[in-house]
């Protein structure tokens, strides 16, 4: 069945009240352009750290050749909010890079405190070209946009409402749909992006590589959506994956799989607290089989924490 493409652009009203978030049934020429339509496709203190070591059962190294290209620091700072201003110097130093080589940038979020970790992009970064800026999501709750638990909401409250990123370059999923079939619709319109030339594509590995991914971490060590013991960590092939039996609430949602993470060129992960520190121990030490600590990059990967958050290592 071919996509709709009703994730390609959201616009940017807001998400708060149920009256402006279409639905299935709404005729969606009053909200979207009618050629969108996606075919199927054919520094503080710094702790240096190895990137080449024992990968945990919950994802594996693609090549060996990229872990050991990888560049892999860890930033440690006093407090969030110090952290906050570095990691807005780091997204637009990377936003300035990308937008003159190659006239886009295409960044990847997480929900959670991350957004938060956001807010100085905003406050402090004036030279963004936001225009040219592609943005997604590295997983959401399968709810509509209005709901408290999306990611999407999250994002247009404390973030896209304050910046002026072209709506029709905000890929939010379709939530009238099943899990099963957002994710399928998501990596159906990725693909139609690979093949528009939006976004990139790993020479090493053959899926699509963006140019940052920003991630969180849970006090379990998860990233995304892809949980401690959960057969989503070992999926090898597809690039959105579904989950229906989430061990958080709520149970139904999309994520990326760890190719597509890892096959970015940049990525970021922002801790912050100590209730996290035990899990960053053991992503970073290789101690234990936390997703986190399957995480890796093609160019860079940089770790963001707070000092509670290093207080194990």
């Amino acid at each position: 069945m071919a996509s709709s493409c009703f994730l390609r652009s959201i616009l940017f009203s807001s998400p708060t009240t149920t009256t402006n978030i279409p639905s299935r049934s709404d005729p969606l020429s009053a909200f979207f352009p009618n050629n969108l339509t996606c075919p199927k496709p054919s520094r503080f203190s710094s702790l240096s750290v190895s990137s080449i070591g024992r990968v945990g059962e919950c994802g594996r190294k693609l090549s060996e050749v990229r872990s050991m290209a990888m560049k892999k620091r860890v930033e440690i700072y006093d407090t969030e909010e110090n952290l906050a201003i570095d990691l807005a110097k780091y997204t637009a130093d990377l936003s300035d890079k990308f937008c003159k080589e190659r006239g886009a940038f295409t960044v990847v979020v997480s929900g959670g405190s991350l957004i938060k970790s956001l807010r100085k992009l905003v406050e402090e970064v004036e030279s963004i070209d936001w225009s040219r800026w592609h943005f997604f999501w590295v997983d959401e709750r399968v709810v509509p946009k209005h709901h408290e638990d999306s990611n999407y909401k999250l994002a247009y409250d404390n973030f896209l409402s304050k910046v002026p990123i072209p709506p029709g370059n905000v890929y939010a999923i379709n939530d009238s749909l099943s899990a099963e079939a957002a994710a399928d619709d998501y990596e159906t319109c990725l693909k139609h992006l690979v093949n528009t030339n939006v976004l990139r594509v790993s020479e090493s590995t053959g899926f699509p590589k963006f140019d940052l991914v920003l991630l969180g971490m849970g006090p379990d060590g998860h990233v995304a959506s892809l949980f401690p013991g959960h057969g989503l960590c070992d999926e090898k092939k597809k690039w959105v994956a579904s989950i229906t039996d989430s061990p958080k609430p709520p149970s139904e949602r999309i994520t990326f799989t760890f190719p597509v993470i890892n096959s970015s060129a940049h990525v970021a992960l922002v801790v912050c607290g100590s209730g996290k520190a035990e899990p960053v121990q053991m992503a970073l030490n290789k101690t234990g089989s936390v997703p986190a600590g399957s995480v890796s990059a093609e160019e860079e990967l940089v770790w963001f924490l707070d000092k509670p958050a290093s207080s194990k290592l």
